[in-house]
C-alpha cells in the first residue's frame, strides 16, 4: 500500500468514514451476490452470502457506534485511501459466478476479509494519530477473527455430496 503522507489517514473522523464505507459496501456486495444466487437457484450459496451480509451488518453497526456524535468528512470516491478500485472488502465481481459452490464462496469471502484486515493493519502501522492507530488495531483484531472463522469453515467443509451445478442455459456463441 502507498504510504505517502497524502495517503495517510490522519484523523479519527477520516478513519471512521473509511471504515463505515468499507463495511457498508461489503454488506451491499454480499446482498447483491445472495440475490443473484437466488435468481439462479443456487440457494445454498445464497444463504451463505446472506449470513455473511448479516455478520457484516453487525460489524458496520459497531463501526457506526464509534462515529456517533462525530462529524465525518465527505470523501469523494477517488480520494479514499485504499489500494483497490473499490473498498477492500467488496471483492471483484469477476471472481464470482452463479454456479459457484460453497467452497468458492467461502474462498471469495476469505479473500475479502483478508483485504479488509490488511487495510486496517496498514492504517494501524502508518497513521500519525495514536487514536487512529489504536482503533485500527482494534478493527484489525476483529477482521482477524472473521478471517479465522472463514478459515475454520473452509477446513470443516466437506465437499462430499456437493456436485457442481449444471448450467441449464449456457451462453451461446454464434459463429
Amino acid at each position: 500500500m502507498n504510504t505517502e503522507p497524502s495517503q495517510l489517514i490522519t484523523s479519527v473522523p477520516e478513519f471512521l468514514a473509511h471504515a463505515i464505507l468499507l463495511e457498508r459496501e461489503s454488506v451491499e456486495r454480499y446482498e447483491e451476490l445472495a440475490d443473484s444466487m437466488e435468481t439462479h437457484n443456487n440457494l445454498e450459496v445464497a444463504q451463505l452470502f446472506r449470513k455473511l451480509a448479516h455478520f457484516g451488518e453487525l460489524h458496520a453497526h459497531e463501526v457506526e457506534h464509534h462515529a456517533e456524535g462525530m462529524e465525518l468528512p465527505e470523501i469523494p470516491p477517488w480520494d479514499f485511501k485504499w489500494s483497490t478500485p473499490e473498498s477492500p472488502e467488496s471483492g471483484a465481481m469477476e471472481e464470482v459466478h452463479y454456479l459457484m459452490g460453497t467452497r468458492e464462496a467461502l474462498e471469495f469471502a476469505l479473500h475479502n476479509e483478508t483485504r479488509g484486515r490488511d487495510f486496517y493493519a496498514h492504517v494501524a502501522e502508518t497513521s500519525p494519530d495514536p487514536e487512529v492507530r489504536r482503533m485500527a488495531a482494534e478493527f484489525t483484531a476483529e477482521e482477524t477473527e472473521h478471517v479465522n472463522i472463514l478459515k475454520s469453515w473452509l477446513l470443516n467443509l466437506t465437499d462430499a455430496g456437493e456436485e457442481p451445478l449444471e448450467d441449464l442455459d449456457p451462453p451461446n456463441v454464434t459463429e
